[in-house]
């Protein structure tokens, strides 16, 4: 993912698993789904986990027209949204061998063709088998869904390997 070389400000605790802005960028694109994370106008927290696309120092995703999650994003649009990759328990060590990358960001709802390409760029990730169907199906509920745009300001990442 081209673009993301800023690491977030705050060093994580443990900063010898920290890793490169490449790879949390990899972690992130790379990642089967991802949970968001708002704040409401009430000033109360809410995670959604979420499928997802990077493109552009960006993720994308889609939604209803209505509901929690754009309540939350109108009232805020300052996002966090991490991504846990590859796992594996080690059991006998007490320990998990993971990676992971959070991003942060403003979320903004996107329109016209950027929305289709968002969309398309999903069913490209998650359905690629299937992409004449799917082009049929996004046409038919285009208007039926919200596509937001996560502009990405910063970028961690840990693992332990």
């Amino acid at each position: 993912m081209s673009g993301v070389a800023e690491i977030a400000a705050r060093a994580p605790r443990r900063s010898d698993r920290a890793v490169a802005a490449e790879d949390a960028a990899a972690v992130l694109a790379e990642g089967l789904y991802g949970v968001l994370s708002t704040v409401g106008p009430d000033g109360l927290p809410y995670g959604v986990p979420l499928s997802y696309i990077v493109r552009d120092n960006a993720i994308y995703f889609h939604c209803a027209t209505v509901g929690r999650k754009l309540e939350h994003l109108d009232a805020r649009p300052e996002v966090s949204f991490c991504v846990v990759g590859k796992v594996r328990t080690l059991p006998r060590q007490f320990a998990t061998e993971y990676e992971s990358a959070i991003a942060a960001g403003r979320a903004s709802r996107v329109e016209g063709e950027e929305k289709r390409q968002a969309l398309v760029g999903i069913l490209e990730k998650y359905s690629p088998e299937f992409m004449p169907e799917g082009e049929k199906y996004l046409a038919a509920k285009f208007d039926a869904v919200t596509v937001v745009r996560i502009d990405i300001d910063t970028l961690s990442g840990k693992a332990r390997r």
